[in-house]
């Protein structure tokens, strides 16, 4: 039916003649009818239409606009919805996994993925990191975590009563690549150790060895071509750092690519000590560092391969770092000018560090008698009389540091077996093993000093009750723990085999446990630089660790215990716990273009943060202490004839021992 308006309109208009005009009405009455009522009543049916209307009024690309607009926040919406993602995650494993065997529970610690043993670190950035924070599962931050053995994922395998195991998707393809062997790694014949699993085990070809080799050679590759020739290699810069400008790592690992029968690296480090290395040089070098790595590594060359090019050289640094102990209490200074033949203490402190002036010993007395000169193993000896008699002491262990002027500890009160100390308790044993055990005096310090770490310094943890060696700081004692006392439990074995008590081979074995779980609790497998040890009952975990303190230096210490206590009891778990720990450092430190590299994070396996560095001593020491460690010949360096300094150069124990 056609629709009917009918508009009235009523004007009212004054006259111009009229002096006062009538009123006059300012509007316009319009009266609209239509169907129905004809009137604007706010009902769905009227919206609708004048919707449609506006809707018809837009143009086409503006209409075109607003499809596109709605369809992409629908799948935005979609795909950002969690149940949705792991949906989608699962079909995606479930594709992967078609023609293998069905995903199945892990119960037990799962090891890493084998196709990522050896896949060089890829640095993610932090902001790739924040992309994926949003389908992280569990808290953000892994200071709130509880802290997990191992690298199990934060979703733990649930049993929900009258139910199958609830299935982890990614620990269930970690336990896949655990038992599926990729091409490379059959290439490199990187091996597991044998794994009993739900009634049934399997075992696969073991060539550890050669898979230092290989850490060593990614590890000489990066220095070769990066940092030839300078102190320290930068890999994720591809550059190199500078501490003294005398080849340090080259140095460091001469003995090392020996003993790992590296022939061609090994010549061509020879090359260059013989063409390029020259101590005549305007530096300033620290006399500990130096004597330890520079002297220690020539020297231990020289006694593997018998070139006397090596003595030769170890002779020239050894006589150069001599003005140290041109000083008034002869306590040597820390640094020396090896070019101007001066010395001096630090510019902030005439104090030297305790560990620095006691553990030099064994270089400088090797040195003497070699080069039949006395004067080396006068000086060094005469450091240990006068920190034999010193007073300050607490129950054996001494303070941290010692004045070379007046030739007194300072710092009083303040005793640890870690940094500033550490080696002077190792050194103590082993200059009584390298003199043939004739120097009672230094076997007497070292039993009373043990009995002071028992009596001041050992404690046990909450809740697994792990040993541990603390710090005491005037009468209060500190559960801290650093790394590096972790070759305490090497030199107890060390001892205990050279015929001291069988107590201190047990204590080595609980500090060994320790050790171990420094590294075994932490996300990445790594150990941190320091760790504080809970002991209040009812403790969550054994083990706390400060934001400033979990950075890994590739530190060698663990290793280096871990090798003591294989070739003394051959118990197979020292080298199974050493094998993930050389996994974790490939998984974790390996530089894809050459090298290692210290992180910032062991907490944090998603991105550790580089710290783009590699010390020396992780091819002098940690990769060295790796290769004993695997190997099955107990006369490769037999702990019968030789005696390791404190950065694992070996030297021959005295014949007159024999």
């Amino acid at each position: 039916m056609t629709e009917t308006k009918h508009c009235a309109y009523d004007f009212t208009v004054g006259w111009a003649g009229d002096m006062n005009p009538p009123s006059r009405t300012d509007f316009v009455s319009l009266t609209l009818t239509g169907q129905g009522s004809g009137i604007y009543n706010n009902s769905k049916q009227w919206r609708r239409q004048s919707c449609w209307r506006k809707w018809k009024l837009l143009s086409r690309l503006q209409r075109n606009l607003i499809l596109f607009t709605v369809a992409l926040m629908l799948v935005c919406g979609i795909a950002t919805n969690p149940s949705v993602t792991e949906h989608f995650r699962g079909l995606a494993v479930v594709a992967k996994e078609e023609g293998d065997h069905a995903l199945k529970p892990v119960i037990h610690e799962v090891q890493p993925e084998l196709d990522k043993l050896n896949r060089p670190l890829v640095p993610e950035s932090p902001s790739e990191k924040q992309k994926r924070a949003a389908h992280k599962r569990g808290p953000p931050g892994l200071q709130n975590r509880l802290q997990k053995k191992g690298n199990v994922s934060d979703t733990q395998v649930e049993k929900e009563e009258g139910e199958k195991p609830l299935v982890n998707w990614r620990v269930a393809m970690i336990d896949q690549a655990t038992e599926r062997r990729t091409a490379k790694e059959a290439a490199n014949k990187v091996d597991v150790p044998e794994v009993e699993q739900e009634g049934h085990s399997h075992k696969e070809p073991v060539d550890r060895l050669e898979a230092v080799r290989d850490a060593f050679r990614h590890a000489w590759k990066g220095y070769k071509e990066f940092a030839w020739g300078k102190d320290e290699l930068r890999p994720m810069s591809k550059s190199y750092g500078e501490w003294f400008g005398l080849g340090l790592t080259l140095i460091d690992a001469l003995d090392t690519m020996w003993i790992l029968n590296l022939k061609k690296e090994f010549e061509e480090a020879k090359t260059w000590v013989s063409t390029e290395l020259s101590f005549d040089k305007d530096v300033d070098v620290n006399l500990f560092e130096s004597t330890i790595r520079i002297l220690g590594g020539l020297l231990s060359t020289y006694h593997l391969t018998g070139d006397t090019l090596f003595l030769d050289k170890a002779k020239d640094i050894g006589t150069r770092l001599m003005p140290a102990f041109n000083t008034p209490s002869k306590i040597p200074y820390s640094d020396v000018n090896i070019g101007k033949g001066t010395a001096h203490p630090p510019r902030w402190t005439s104090d030297s560090t305790v560990a620095e002036v006691t553990s030099i010993q064994l270089e400088f007395r090797e040195l003497s008698r070699l080069t039949q000169d006395t004067r080396y193993q006068a000086a060094v000896d005469e450091v240990m009389q006068k920190v034999h008699k010193l007073e300050g002491k607490q129950d054996g262990l001494v303070p941290m540091f010692i004045n070379t002027n007046s030739g007194q500890f300072t710092h009083l009160g303040m005793f640890t077996l870690g940094a500033r100390a550490d080696s002077y308790y190792e050194y103590l044993l082993k200059q009584w093993i390298q003199g043939g055990k004739k120097e009672t005096a230094l076997l007497e310090d070292y039993l009373q000093a043990l009995e002071g770490v028992k009596k001041n310094l050992l404690k046990k943890s909450s809740p697994n009750r792990l040993t541990f060696v603390g710090e005491l700081s005037h009468g209060r004692f500190s559960p801290k723990m650093d790394h590096l006392v972790c070759f305490l439990p090497g030199t107890l074995a060390l001892g205990a085999h050279h015929g001291l008590p069988a107590e201190h081979m047990e204590l080595a074995k609980q500090l060994m446990e320790t050790c171990f779980q420094m590294y075994a609790q932490m996300e990445t497998g790594l150990s941190p630089e320091i760790v504080h040890f809970n002991m209040h009952e009812g403790s969550i975990g054994d083990v706390d660790v400060k934001l400033a303190d979990r950075h890994n230096l590739l530190r060698p210490e663990t290793v280096e215990s871990l090798f003591y206590l294989y070739r003394f009891t051959k118990d197979r778990k020292y080298r199974d716990w050493g094998w993930e720990i050389l996994q974790n450092f490939n998984k974790y430190t390996k530089v894809s273009t050459g090298g290692y590299t210290s992180i910032n994070n062991v907490r944090d396996p998603e991105y550790p943060s580089p710290r783009d560095k590699m010390e020396s001593f992780f091819l002098g020491e940690t990769l060295k202490y790796f290769y004993l460690l695997f190997s099955d010949d107990p006369e490769l360096l037999s702990l019968d004839k030789y005696v390791f300094n404190t950065e694992a150069h070996p030297l021959p124990i005295w014949p007159t021992a024999q």
